[in-house]
């Protein structure tokens, strides 16, 4: 073996160790939000396992191997007390790992994991035949990680800052007669409910497919203080009777995942009134594929092989898209479904690129 394949070889199984002990630690974390442990640590301050364990109601032995591993990662900080170990939870690792609303609130990148690898044998049996995999069999994890992760940004961001960047967009959003927005692929509803807390005067339909993330947007609704103007439903945006109803048609991180991107874009534009025009926000991709170590297209083709890719897979001649799109396959897909104009907009974010469809 050459010197230089040699130095290749060893990068390679650091580079995967590495990669496992992540994984693990990602998993662990997991434990940590489903079981609520962090929460009682930041709550309790420097605890026992046992007294971890009681406030949990978890078992002691499982709570001591779940603390020193934590501890052992660098997540929590460990203290011997006598004949015992007290753990203590960072105050600067509180907001990552337990503030939902924060844009530095990263904990949902342990539950992507665990969502995207849960129907493992059914995504190795598509590999091998063509076919996709259902959405549904992703299973609770998928939908709540991707609500999750997406609602620091429509909290802190949708209305303070990507609607006001289109000025048209947002002087209608503020004008009378009062402004109807369709959320398509709405999953959660943190993105509805974001728009008409941002702007007062409109009203939101947040529409899905998805039953179980209906159900989770309207439990995300109650109390929100908008419930009189955001509706939730399991519908489907090609509904004739919703034609024509509305200045604002918004649909963000889904048109990847879609089997039929082309015609729901085309629903999209149906749904449209006279000078409306549809908002679409998916990945933040290189112009063509090549840019390798590239951090973020690693992330956005994990997502891809995983999931992404397999749920765009479903029904004859999907279009298979996955999640990294690039711009010019949106734009090819907005002027088939009949939009006379595609921009990119004046939008700037780590994760997401915005285009702005008009009729």
């Amino acid at each position: 073996m050459t010197e230089s394949a040699t130095a290749h070889r060893d990068a390679l199984v650091e580079r995967l160790f590495s990669a496992t002990v992540g994984a693990f630690d990602l998993v662990g974390v997991y434990l940590g939000v489903r079981l609520g442990l962090y929460r009682h640590l930041a709550e309790g301050g420097a605890m026992t396992s046992a007294s971890v364990a009681a406030a949990a109601a978890i078992d002691e032995r499982y709570a001591r191997e779940w603390l020193e591993q934590q501890a052992t990662t660098g997540i929590l900080e460990a203290e011997r007390d006598g004949d015992e170990w007290r753990f203590t939870l960072p105050a600067g690792h509180q907001e990552p790992l337990l503030h939902e609303d924060s844009l530095n609130y990263v904990a949902p990148f342990a539950q992507f994991l665990l969502g995207c690898v849960r129907p493992i044998d059914a995504l190795v049996e598509a590999y091998r035949t063509g076919e996709g995999v259902p959405y549904g069999q992703y299973g609770s994890d998928l939908y709540r990680a991707q609500a999750a992760f997406t609602r620091p940004m429509f909290v802190q961001l949708l209305a303070q800052e990507w609607l006001p960047a289109l000025s048209a967009v947002d002087a209608r959003l503020r004008a009378d007669p009062p402004a109807r927005v369709a959320d398509l692929a709405c999953g959660g509803g943190v993105s509805s409910v974001a728009i008409a807390t941002g702007y007062p005067k409109v009203s939101v339909d947040g529409i899905d497919l998805d039953a179980p993330s209906i159900e989770e947007a309207r439990a995300y609704l109650a109390g929100s203080g908008v419930e009189d103007r955001v509706d939730f439903h399991v519908r489907d945006g090609a509904d004739p009777q919703l034609r024509g109803r509305y200045d604002l048609v918004t649909i963000f991180e889904a048109v990847h995942d879609m089997s039929y991107p082309v015609a729901v874009l085309q629903a999209a534009r149906d749904l449209l009134s006279e000078g409306g025009c549809v908002l679409v926000g998916d990945e933040l991709t290189s112009e063509a594929f090549g840019a390798a170590d590239d951090e973020l297209e690693r992330l956005y083709y994990g997502f891809s092989v995983l999931h992404c890719l397999p749920v765009g897979m479903i029904g004859e001649d999907a279009a298979g898209t996955g999640t990294v799109m690039r711009a010019e396959t949106l734009e090819r897909y907005a002027r088939t479904a009949g939009f006379g104009s595609v921009e990119i907009a004046p939008i700037e974010n780590d994760f997401w690129r915005f285009y702005v469809l008009r009729p």
